[in-house]
């Protein structure tokens, strides 16, 4: 057994070592993941069973910290200011390609607030969305608080060359400058009855059900660290027979 102890083989225990303590680490790492999904939806669960608040006194009373409002149902009146109507592009629903028709607000408090109003296909690619128009006059809006979706860093800029009617997120940031009127930092996603012809059709509520892959992620890692430890057992074993006599 005295080879073992050899350079050779010592950096090959020190290698295995690392690896199945990292690998291990992962795993435990995705279960922490899992729990925190698991915690998150069960707070949004809690919220969206909650009765709806009016969206300013929410504002109000989280002061700063608006990422707690996320997926709180809420409620706002206002007229709608289709003038300035954007829309997000690569929304799918039932496998057609369309886009998510976004319409400021401008509520009785002299604030605009974004309203996610729904999907429409794919060949309504000019706002106004005619087919789609709002109603006129002073409307209630009832729907869940939703954040502002930033840019990431390799994303592509929908505001290089100025105002954008086709965007890539709600980026609440980067559409202020071109929607009058002052501007919550977040919007709502809008959540009605219609029709199955009627445009837009709201979007549906969040699945809360759906815990991600990271049981099955702790699985694999906890795996990968078994089979390197017994790979590298019948490494040894192998190394011992050929020493035998």
């Amino acid at each position: 057994m005295r080879f073992l102890l050899s350079p050779k083989w010592v950096i090959g225990h020190v290698m295995i070592l690392v690896l199945g303590i990292t690998f291990v680490a992962l795993g435990f790492w995705q279960l922490d993941r899992l729990e925190q999904r698991r915690l998150a939806n069960a707070v949004n669960s809690a919220r969206l069973a909650a009765e709806p608040s009016p969206l300013g006194d929410l504002l109000e009373a989280v002061g700063e910290d608006i990422d707690t409002l996320e997926f709180r149902r809420t409620t706002a009146t206002g007229v709608f200011v289709p003038e300035e109507e954007v829309l997000v592009r690569s929304q799918v629903l039932d496998g057609r390609a369309g886009f998510h028709v976004i319409t400021p607000l401008r509520t009785n408090r002299e604030e605009v607030v974004l309203v996610n109003r729904g999907w429409v296909p794919l060949e309504f690619d000019n706002p106004p969305v005619a087919a789609a128009a709002p109603p006129a006059g002073e409307t209630p809006v009832t729907g869940l608080v939703r954040l502002s979706r930033s840019r990431a860093a390799s994303g592509r800029d929908d505001f290089a060359d100025g105002g954008a009617v086709v965007i890539s997120r709600v980026d609440i940031a980067g559409l202020d400058p071109q929607i009058s009127g002052d501007l919550l930092p977040v919007y709502i996603e809008a959540q009605r009855e219609s029709g199955p012809t009627e445009l837009p059709v709201p979007v549906e509520p969040p699945d809360l059900s759906d815990e991600g892959p990271h049981l099955e992620y702790a699985f694999q890692w906890f795996g990968f660290a078994l089979i390197a430890v017994l790979g590298y057992g019948f490494l040894i074993r192998r190394a011992l027979r050929r020493r035998q006599p």
